[in-house]
C-alpha cells in the first residue's frame, strides 16, 4: 500500500472538521474523494500533505509514519499536492513556475517532456507570465509543476474549481492520461461524474466522515449518491 490513512481527525483552532477517516491508495491507483462543498475534503487533503497537523490518527506512506511530518518533508518523500487555489507565482513565467516544481533540484528532461505531452498548450507559452493565463491554462501549470517533481503520489484538490464545464472535462481527461501512465492519484472533487470518470475507487465524505466507498460502478448505482450528487431520484 502506498498511502494509508487511519482514524484521522483534523481541524482548525480546536474544532474538528474531519474525524475517524480511513482510506488507502495502492500504487498505480486513482482514488477519488467525493463530497459537497464544506464536507471536509480540503481539510483532509491538507492533513495528508503535512500542511495541517492531525489531531488524531495516522498517515503512512509506503509503511512509513508521516503523521507529524512538516509539508516540506512530505513533499520530499514524493507527495505532490495541487491545491484548488493553484498558488502559482503570477509575475513569473510559465517556465519558471514549472521549474520550481523540482526545487531544490534541477528538473529532469523526461519530467518536462511529460508535462508538454499532457499539456501541449503550455510549450508555446513558456515565456508568458503565469498571471496572464486563462484559468484552464493556470490549472495546467499547477499540475505540470507538480509533475516536474516526479511524485510517487499526486494529490489534487478540486481540479475543476473555476473552470467552465468543457475545461473541467479537459482537465479530467488529462488526469486520465496520467492514469494510463501508471501514476498514483488522490483526487478530491465535488463534481462526482468527473471524479468517477477517472477513478478506480471512490470514497464519499459527508460532514467530515467517510460514509460510503466502492468502485465507480458501485457508487454510481448507489441510491444515496445518485440522489445527493447526481441529481437522480
Amino acid at each position: 500500500m502506498l498511502l494509508e490513512v487511519s482514524t484521522l481527525a483534523a481541524g482548525y483552532l480546536g474544532q474538528t472538521v474531519v474525524q475517524g477517516v480511513n482510506l488507502e491508495v495502492s500504487p498505480g491507483e486513482v482514488v477519488a474523494i467525493i463530497g459537497s462543498n464544506g464536507a471536509g475534503k480540503t481539510t483532509l487533503m491538507r492533513a495528508i500533505a503535512g500542511l495541517l497537523r492531525p489531531m488524531a490518527g495516522r498517515v503512512s506512506l509506503a509503511g512509513r509514519d508521516m503523521t507529524r511530518w512538516p509539508a516540506h518533508r512530505v513533499a520530499g518523500a514524493g507527495v505532490a499536492y495541487v491545491p484548488a487555489e493553484r498558488h502559482l507565482f503570477p509575475a513569473m513565467t510559465v517556465k519558471t513556475n514549472l521549474v520550481l516544481g523540482a526545487y531544490p533540484h534541477r528538473p529532469q528532461r523526461e519530467a518536462l517532456e511529460l508535462v508538454f505531452e499532457i499539456f501541449p498548450a503550455l510549450k508555446p507559452r513558456l515565456q508568458q507570465r503565469a498571471g496572464t493565463l486563462s484559468g484552464g491554462q493556470q490549472q495546467m501549470v499547477a499540475v505540470g509543476r507538480a509533475l516536474v517533481a516526479q511524485p510517487r503520489l499526486l494529490m489534487l484538490d478540486e481540479p475543476s474549481t473555476g473552470l467552465a464545464p468543457k475545461l473541467a472535462k479537459d482537465a479530467f481527461e488529462a488526469l486520465g492520461s496520467l492514469k494510463g501512465r501508471g501514476m498514483t492519484l488522490l483526487v478530491a472533487e465535488q463534481q462526482v461524474p468527473l471524479a468517477l470518470s477517472v477513478a478506480d475507487r471512490g470514497y464519499v465524505l459527508e460532514n467530515g466522515r467517510i460514509t460510503l466507498e466502492g468502485t465507480p460502478h458501485e457508487l454510481d448505482r448507489n441510491p444515496e449518491v445518485r440522489r445527493a450528487y447526481l441529481g437522480v431520484a
